[in-house]
């Protein structure tokens, strides 16, 4: 018999039916998700969609040439330059592609916002770290590509100053020597060298770009020694207990040209490496998790947290540089693990491990506070990362909309003219004292003039000391996917990580009167309504009958 517009039938929930619906739902379930992951552990990189990369277990990409072999590499070289010289005798106009990258100039053409193209780079621009290279160049251009860069004299169109042997050497023998101006120590083989090279590994990146800033891991944060052989913990991708990859693996390289550019160094959104490219942009099985990636980089949510293994450098104060101990030697004093707190030749130094990023609106666009700009504002922006919520559609500033990034921020105190109120590259280094170098005279006021004058800028003679910060946009030092953030990580309140962007309103963070009101409405509107069926259905459930057939 109906009772209105439902049939009840009491004996479907009795305890034998129970039991078969649970052995369905349970098979179900498992089924689902056996077809979802197929069988592959989630946390493994292979259980991400991938595209256009190669396994490493299916390289079969295997050399060809035993170098040992070519009699040219096996005649005594008088210098670096012969070694470049046999090297290119068979490696025909490599060197026009080299000679056209930024690795080789230092610098390349960047627009930047309200100062239209400039040529940009390492070669002259300012950090807050070293500050830069200029009148210091024969210790700096220790991670150049090439031999003799000791001043604006270096002739970056002779062919012979290449240096192809710190990129390709793998023999783990090769050093570059200190002051040397990119020559390599007295110790060095070449020809043993030569004899034994190949496509470049983690090991020739990492001799520059993990020890920049003049120490493991000071300047990124991300890029450190212990990338070399680390956990999973570490890096999910550089791990060999993994895929073991190195750096070219994702900066795929085309005569020469890497492709990626350092957020603190470029400004305009072009020539990047992304996740994308291999992970596709829709990696995850979660609709709503791939909606994310459309305003959330990938990294802000697969890099909680970084500089896992060793400690990097967030606070460089150059103000108290120049104490020298009672014997009128310079000092240095270390931290527990190992740090330095204090160079005289430097300054004090904070670091720390484990760092939760800071996070920032970017839409892959920069600018930076050239020497010859004025400081208009305290703390000075050494680069300034350009984004916001509103940085979309109709409004975005680059070819994709802004996104939440994980960034390290630097901050510093350094040497700046309190007259002409730019910032002062001071001359550094020298080999021999007396020559106005800080680090050996320890005369601020000398070492101004002279790095100024190498600029070809003014100095008025007056000096003083401005606090400074730096950004550092994270690429590196990815997680598993089970450390990766949790909703509740941002969609919370009082600790969500996002909490200093302000310019958007975020469920589980924000409080907005008419959506919590609605929200809670919704909910007890709905509790209601299931109890009032709870509630009909045991009050007429009863009266119902059912038809014997």
């Amino acid at each position: 018999m109906k009772c209105g517009h439902s049939t009840f039938v009491p004996g479907i929930y009795n305890s034998k039916s129970m039991k078969k619906l649970t052995l369905i739902v349970a098979l179900f379930c498992t089924t689902h998700w056996l077809f979802a992951n197929n069988g592959i552990n989630k946390d493994s990189i292979r259980s991400f969609p991938m595209n256009e990369y190669v396994y490493k277990s299916g390289n079969t990409n295997n050399p060809s040439a035993d170098h040992s072999k070519f009699a040219i590499l096996q005649q005594p070289f008088a210098s670096a330059h012969d070694a470049t010289a046999a090297c290119l005798s068979c490696h025909t106009e490599r060197d026009k592609e080299i000679m056209a990258t930024s690795h080789w100039h230092w610098r390349r053409s960047e627009k930047l916002e309200g100062k239209g193209v400039v040529s940009l780079g390492k070669a002259n621009i300012i950090n807050n770290f070293c500050i830069g290279i200029t009148g210091s160049e024969a210790t700096c251009t220790r991670c150049h590509i090439g031999y003799g860069w000791t001043d604006s004299s270096f002739d970056f169109t002779d062919p012979l100053n290449i240096d192809c042997l710190v990129c390709h050497d793998k023999t783990g023998t090769y050093k570059k020597k200190p002051g040397g101006a990119g020559y390599p120590a007295e110790s060095v083989n070449l020809n043993f060298v030569s004899q034994h090279v190949g496509s470049p590994g983690r090991e020739n990146c990492g001799v520059c770009h993990f020890l920049g800033g003049g120490g493991n891991n000071v300047k990124h944060g991300d890029l450190d020694i212990a990338m070399l052989d680390c956990s999973r913990e570490v890096d999910v991708h550089m791990t060999t207990e993994g895929e073991n990859m190195s750096c070219v693996d994702c900066h795929i390289t085309e005569k020469h040209q890497i492709p990626g550019k350092v957020y603190a160094l470029s400004s305009e959104n072009k020539n990047r490496t992304t996740c994308e490219q291999c992970h596709t942009d829709k990696p995850h099985q979660s609709t709503i998790l791939n909606e994310h990636g459309l305003r959330v980089a990938c990294q802000t949510c697969h890099i909680p947290e970084y500089a896992k293994a060793n400690g990097t450098k967030m606070i460089w104060d150059w103000s108290t540089a120049g104490r020298l101990d009672e014997h009128g030697n310079p000092m240095h004093e270390n931290d527990a693990d190992g740090n330095h707190n204090y160079l005289s030749i430097k300054g004090n130094f904070v670091y720390n491990d484990h760092v939760i990023p800071e996070y920032f609106w970017f839409n892959g666009i920069a600018n930076h506070q050239l020497i010859t700009d004025k400081i208009t504002t305290i703390p000075v922006q050494m680069n300034t990362l350009y984004g916001s919520y509103n940085d979309k559609g109709a409004h975005q500033k680059s070819h994709a909309p802004a996104k939440i990034w994980p960034v390290k921020v630097h901050r510093g105190k350094q040497i700046y003219d309190t007259v002409n109120m730019t910032l002062i590259q001071p001359k550094l280094w020298d080999k021999e004292s007396g020559k106005g170098a800080y680090w050996t005279d320890f005369d601020w006021n000398k070492a101004a003039e002279l790095g100024m004058a190498a600029c070809g800028m003014p100095y008025s003679g007056e000096y003083g000391f401005v606090e400074t910060e730096m950004y550092w946009p994270l690429n590196h030092q990815v997680s598993p996917a089970s450390e990766s953030l949790k909703c509740i990580d941002c969609h919370s309140r009082p600790n969500s990580r996002l909490a200093s962007l302000n310019d958007f309103y975020l469920p589980g963070r924000d409080f907005n009167p008419i959506v919590e009101t609605a929200g809670v409405s919704l909910i007890l509107v709905s509790i209601i309504g299931i109890a009032f069926h709870a509630f009909c259905r045991i009050v007429f459930g009863g009266k119902c009958k059912i038809d014997n057939p």
